[in-house]
């Protein structure tokens, strides 16, 4: 092995480290994948032929090639603490006046020269990295404190994370893994495509990546870290003589910790700020409470720290957190509305939770309809009733809630909610039950004593969106049953009312999602007669029924009148079909659905009624069978309806025509033996 080839091993890793910085670190726009690909291939060549050559610490060894079995534990070096949270102004002076009277204690007097730094809070998963003389040897993730997970393997595929250091240094460094939004609605596209479960924010996709067993599949979700700590350093409490030649690291303050980490080539956010006073920290609060939503990261508030390390030492931690530090939450949005029903939803286990239908309320960026209300305790406690002023806010931006009712508004028309005695579903007893309750320990709830009460009503929302009725795009089985157990809707008519910023708090979906399905909610709302007959499931009315009833009534409101003697004038409906329609629109509660949806925005177009002219079709019954290429199976059928004609789902002696696409079936079979006429796809096309 020559000198020579050493020396361009080493300057192909230097020069791909250098790129690879510039990329994901300083988001040099000048720089590409494709600048670094050449020079990443001429390098896995040479270390194949010279597998001598191979470190841990070369480009090509990011990816391992093996998953792992399991994660091993690793006990930190460093005992990793959380901040403590502050929600108000009064919070942070009250946390001011603390530091100042344990510093005034320890030094004998009130230092005046203390200031603080405050960075972004980057909602992601921390996690501790560990290098040895510049080169990463762990990364672990926080686990209690004293003893992570050791997701090293992992944490090499991120490309802001430094195999080396720019320094030969060692150190500790903590940084905050996240998933970028546009990473996250890609992935979250990909897992609704195929029908899994959805990730319900960036922070959990993140976390969820990091724990991969295979490490090809994080390398694939281009995660990112950003590193805003250094723990532990050889110099790490030494003030005096700072400007010794054998310093490595010189971090008298927060801000010097930032800027070292910064230079040593971290990926670090450079939107921090030193403040000299609690009155600039607010400011900076309320800055970046407008700005949150600008980065590619979620915020979930800023961390403060006493930015001189002296004070940090002085001030020591809690038994859970540093007194030197805290975290400012950005405040729950609130906003007034009016509750407008509260009505009860059954979950999956039976338990009966009351939701409250408010009048839409714009919180955090989205509009609302709904609020969980939890249990009857709770309805006891904040005295809500129907029609209340009432106080909302999104806890963490994520889970609309009612916190307060304004009962200076009240008109005395507010109508109070009584504990039912029975299921709202099935009409069975309900039980009181103590259930777990992370903030309260215990709390009582109600359940159904019938397991399977919601069933039917959970098919009929099924049936009223499927393809043949509604066809709303995006609202299958899974997520109807979702939307029921969360108590979002409980009959077709509420699907309606859902807006956006109901759905993306849920597990399976994300901004885009929710956006796509309020859009397909939307494009619904126009639809035929046909189809609306057809989506509210009356029994006997098959998809043809609600075609010749549509054609002979023209109105839904003439068919919710028609008696007995007129339904069995429509060609095709007997007295049993007859008899199902009007006992169908004698009950209350199916009048009210048609009301609801009408009430909710749903247009029914006009029914033109056909004229049979001369056509080939008109007065023709077809059965279709196969495939076609050229239009859906449901596109044909509308075509024939539209000319006069008629289609059939089985093959009788009174069938004219049945039209074979690929691979047909038995209706073939039944056409030949018939000898019912048989038309191709193309002489089908040729008829129009």
């Amino acid at each position: 092995m020559t000198n020579e080839l050493l020396d361009r091993v080493r300057r192909l890793r230097q020069q791909i480290d250098d790129l690879r910085y510039r990329y994901h670190v300083l988001n040099d726009p000048e720089v590409t994948d494709a600048m670094y690909e050449g020079l990443m291939n001429e390098l896995k060549k040479i270390e194949e032929q010279h597998p001598e050559l191979v470190t841990a610490d070369s480009p090509t060894q990011r990816i391992a090639s093996q998953p792992s079995e399991k994660f091993e534990k690793v006990v930190h070096q460093v005992p990793q603490w959380s901040f403590n949270d502050a929600f108000s102004e009064e919070d942070m002076r009250d946390w001011e006046e603390r530091i100042l009277k344990i510093l005034a204690k320890e030094l004998g007097f009130r230092p005046t020269d203390i200031t603080y730094t405050c960075e972004l809070k980057i909602d992601g998963l921390h996690i501790v990295l560990t290098y040895e003389q510049g080169v990463l040897k762990t990364a672990a993730t926080r686990g209690d404190g004293k003893i992570g997970e050791d997701v090293t393997t992992n944490v090499r595929t991120i490309q802001s994370v430094p195999l080396v250091l720019k320094q030969s240094v060692s150190i500790v460094a903590e940084g905050e893994v996240w998933m970028s939004r546009d990473m996250f609605q890609k992935i979250n596209a990909e897992r609704e495509k195929a029908g899994e479960p959805l990730f319900a924010n960036p922070r959990n996709a993140g976390a969820g990546t990091i724990r991969q067993l295979d490490p090809r599949i994080v390398a694939e979700r281009k995660l990112h870290l950003t590193a805003y700590d250094i723990s532990m350093h050889t110099n790490y409490k030494n003030y005096e003589n700072t400007k010794s030649a054998n310093q490595e690291l010189v971090l008298l303050t927060q801000e010097d910790e930032l800027q070292a980490l910064d230079k040593l080539g971290f990926l670090t956010d450079k939107h921090w700020r030193v403040c000299k006073t609690i009155d600039e920290v607010l400011q900076f609060q309320v800055e970046w409470d407008k700005k949150k939503h600008s980065q590619p990261f979620w915020i979930d508030g800023i961390v403060i720290k006493v930015n001189q390390k002296k004070y940090q030492d002085i001030l020591g931690f809690t038994g859970k957190a540093p007194r030197w530090a805290i975290a400012l939450k950005f405040a729950a949005e609130q906003g007034t509305t009016r509750i407008k029903d509260i009505y009860v939803q059954v979950g999956r286990t039976g338990a009966l939770t009351p939701v409250a239908l408010m009048e839409p309320v714009k919180l955090a960026g989205t509009t609302v309809t709904h609020a969980t209300l939890h249990n009857f305790d709770e309805i006891h406690r904040l005295d809500v009733r129907i029609g209340d002023t009432v106080v909302v806010e999104k806890a963490g931006d994520i889970i609309p809630k009612v916190v307060r009712v304004l009962d200076k508004m009240r008109t005395g028309q507010e109508q109070e909610v009584h504990e039912p005695s029975h299921c709202p579903i099935c009409h069975s007893p309900v039980e009181r039950q103590e259930i777990a309750d992370k903030k309260q320990g215990t709390s009582a709830a109600l359940f159904c004593t019938n397991p399977k009460c919601y069933a039917q009503e959970l098919e009929r929302i099924i049936h009223f969106v499927s393809k043949k009725a509604f066809n709303i795009d995006g609202l299958g089985k899974k997520i109807v049953e979702q939307l029921v157990n969360e108590g979002l809707i409980k009959n077709p008519a509420d699907i309606f009312t859902l807006k956006q910023g109901d759905l993306e708090p849920l597990e399976r979906f994300a901004e885009k999602s929710a956006e796509n399905l309020i859009k397909a909610i939307d494009d619904a709302k126009q639809v035929s007669l046909p189809r609306f007959i057809f989506a509210l499931g009356i029994r006997h009315v098959g998809e043809e029924t609600a075609v010749r009833l549509a054609d002979h009534f023209e109105n839904i409101e003439s068919l919710m009148q028609a008696d007995l003697e007129t339904l069995t004038q429509v060609s095709d409906v007997g007295p049993r079909v007859a008899e199902s329609i009007v006992e169908f629109f004698s009950e209350e509660e199916n009048l009210y659905l048609v009301k609801e949806l009408l009430n909710n925005g749903v247009k029914i177009e006009t029914q033109v009624k056909k004229t049979v002219g001369d056509n080939l079709f008109s007065g023709k019954t077809f059965v279709l069978t196969g495939t076609l290429s050229s239009l859906t199976r449901d596109e044909a059928k509308e075509k024939i309806r539209e000319l006069g004609g008629s289609v059939s789902g089985s093959v009788s002696k009174k069938t004219d025509y049945v039209v074979v696409g690929e691979s047909s079936g038995s209706k073939y079979d039944k056409a030949v033996e018939l000898g019912v006429k048989i038309l191709s796809e193309d002489e089908f096309l040729q008829m129009f």
